[in-house]
C-alpha cells in the first residue's frame, strides 16, 4: 500500500492551483483578478481531463484513504463540470457587483477539492476532511457580498447550522470506530458482515452520519437553512450550494450505503422513505408560496433532494444508477436556470421577484426560452433530462415494491409542475408592468447556457450513454 499520487492527480491540481492563486492575489492588481479566474478555470479543466484519463483504474491510493474506481471518477467529472460552469458564470457576476477578487476562485478550487475527496474517500476520516474543506470554503463564499446584509446573514446561518451537522458527523464516526475498530470503509464492511447483526452503537453511529449528510443535502427536517442561505448567497454560490455541495454529499452517502453497508439498506429503508416524503412535500408545497424566483428555486432544490432520497430508499443498483443520472441532469438544469436568473437580474440582485418576469418572453427570447427549457426539465416533463432522471429513480422504487412512495413522488411532482409553469406563463402570457432594462449577455455566458440546454435535451432524448457510464460507476 503506497501513496500513488497519480490517483489523486485531480485533487493535487485543484489544491496546487488554489495555493498558486492565493499567492498571486496580492500582486495581481485590480485588473489581474479576472486573469486569476481564468487560471482557476484552466485548473478545473485540467483536473477534469485528469479524471477522464484515470477512468478504468481500480484499487486504493494515498495509503488506503481514497478509492480508484469508476464511481469516484464519474462523480469527479460531474463535480468538476459543475464547478467549471460556476467559475465561468461567476466572472461577469463578480465584475458587475464590484467584488471581482481572486479569493472567490481560490475558495472555489478548495471547495471543489473537498467535494472530489468526498466522492473518492475510502475512509470516514477522509470523508470528514473533504466535507470540512468544502464547508469552510463555502461558509466564506456564502458571505462574499460582504456589504450586503442578506449575504452576511446567510453565511452566519450556514456556519452555525453547519457546525451542528459537523458535530453529529463526528459523533457518528466515533461510534462507528468504537464498534468496528477502524474508520476505513473496507474494514467497517468486514466488521458488519462478520458480526452478522447490527450493534446498537453501530446503528447510532450510522444514524448520526445520516443526520450530518441530511443537513448537506437539505433533507427535511434538516433543510431549514437552505431557503435563507440560497436566497442571501451570491447567485453563483447559490448554484454551488444547490448542485456541487448537494451532489458531493449524495455521492458520499450513496457510496457508504452501497459499498460499506451492503445488505443493510432494508434496516434504513424507513428512514430514507420518511425523509423522502417529508422533503418532497415540504419543498414543493413551500415553493408554491414564494414570490422571489431565487427562493422558489431554493425550495425546488429541497424537493429534488427528496426525489434523490427515493433512490436511496430503493437501495438497489438501479436506484444508485438513477441517482447518478439524476445528479447529472440536475446539474444541467439547475445551474442553467440560475445562470439565466443571474443575467436577468440587476446590480445588487434586484429584479428577481416573479413579477419582474412578466412580459419578458418576447423581449428577450433567448433567455426566456432557455429558462423555460430548464424549468420544464425541473418539472420532469418528457423529452428532458429531468424526466428521464425521475423515471429511473421511480422505476427503482417500483422494483422494490415501494408503490406508495412512488405515488407520493408523482403527486408532489404535479405540485411542482404548477410553480415551474407559473414562471413560463408570466414570461409569455402577461404584459410587463414597466419596461425592463435590457440584460447584458456576455458570449461566455451565452455559450455556457447553450451547453447546459444541449445537455438537458440530449440526455432527455438519448439517455443511453450517460446511463451506461452511471451503470459502470455503480459496479462496486
Amino acid at each position: 500500500m503506497d501513496a500513488n499520487y497519480i490517483a489523486i492527480l485531480p485533487e493535487l491540481i485543484l489544491c496546487g492551483l488554489g495555493i498558486l492563486v492565493m499567492v498571486l492575489i496580492p500582486s495581481a492588481g485590480r485588473e489581474g483578478q479576472a486573469r486569476l479566474g481564468y487560471l482557476s478555470l484552466a485548473g478545473i479543466v485540467a483536473a477534469l481531463v485528469a479524471s477522464a484519463l484515470l477512468w478504468g483504474n481500480q484499487g486504493t491510493a494515498l495509503f488506503g484513504m481514497v478509492f480508484q474506481d469508476a464511481f469516484g471518477n464519474f462523480s469527479r467529472i460531474l463535480l468538476l463540470f459543475a464547478s467549471g460552469s460556476i467559475a465561468l458564470i461567476a466572472l461577469p457576476y463578480l465584475r458587475r457587483e464590484g467584488i471581482l477578487m481572486g479569493e472567490f476562485f481560490c475558495l472555489l478550487l478548495f471547495a471543489t477539492a473537498g467535494m472530489t475527496f468526498m466522492a473518492t474517500s475510502a475512509d470516514l476520516v477522509m470523508t470528514f476532511l473533504g466535507l470540512e474543506t468544502l464547508s469552510i470554503a463555502t461558509y466564506v463564499l456564502a458571505g462574499f457580498r460582504s456589504k450586503d446584509l442578506r449575504s452576511v446573514e446567510s453565511a452566519w446561518k450556514y456556519f452555525i447550522l453547519g457546525a451542528f451537522s459537523t458535530a453529529f458527523m463526528l459523533y457518528g464516526i466515533a461510534f462507528i470506530y468504537g464498534t468496528a475498530g477502524s474508520t476505513k470503509y473496507q474494514a467497517i464492511a468486514e466488521a458488519v458482515s462478520r458480526d452478522g447483526g447490527l450493534p446498537i452503537t453501530f446503528a447510532v453511529g450510522v444514524g448520526l452520519l445520516v443526520v450530518g449528510f441530511g443537513f448537506k443535502v437539505a433533507m427535511a427536517p434538516f433543510h431549514v437553512w437552505a431557503p435563507d442561505v440560497y436566497q442571501g448567497a451570491p447567485l453563483p454560490v447559490t448554484s454551488h450550494l444547490a448542485v456541487g455541495s448537494k451532489a458531493a454529499a449524495f455521492v458520499a452517502l450513496l457510496r457508504i450505503f452501497q459499498q460499506v453497508f451492503p445488505g443493510l439498506e432494508g434496516d434504513w429503508n424507513f428512514v430514507f422513505w420518511t425523509g423522502a416524503v417529508l422533503t418532497m412535500a415540504i419543498g414543493n408545497i413551500a415553493a408554491l408560496a414564494q414570490s422571489n424566483i431565487k427562493r422558489m428555486l431554493a425550495y425546488s432544490s429541497v424537493a429534488h433532494a427528496g426525489y434523490l432520497l427515493v433512490g436511496m430508499a430503493a437501495g438497489n443498483p438501479l436506484g444508485a444508477q438513477g441517482i447518478l443520472f439524476y445528479l447529472a441532469a440536475y446539474a444541467f438544469m439547475t445551474i442553467g436556470a440560475l445562470a439565466v436568473v443571474q443575467v436577468l437580474s440587476r446590480p445588487g440582485e434586484a429584479g428577481i421577484d416573479l413579477d419582474d418576469y412578466k412580459g419578458i418572453g418576447f423581449r428577450f427570447p433567448f433567455l426566456s426560452v432557455s429558462l423555460s427549457v430548464f424549468l420544464i426539465s425541473l418539472a420532469g416533463i418528457p423529452a428532458t433530462a429531468g424526466f428521464m432522471g425521475k423515471f429511473f429513480i421511480f422505476s427503482a422504487a417500483v422494483q422494490e415494491r415501494l408503490y406508495w412512495l412512488v405515488v407520493i413522488a408523482v403527486l408532489t411532482s404535479a405540485i411542482g409542475l404548477y410553480y415551474y409553469l407559473r414562471v413560463i406563463v408570466l414570461m409569455f402570457m402577461h404584459e410587463a408592468e414597466s419596461e425592463p432594462p435590457a440584460p447584458t449577455l456576455q458570449p461566455s455566458l451565452r455559450a455556457v447556457i447553450g451547453l447546459l440546454i444541449l445537455g438537458t435535451l440530449v440526455f432527455g432524448l438519448y439517455p443511453a450513454p450517460l446511463l451506461e457510464l452511471a451503470n459502470q460507476a455503480v459496479q462496486f
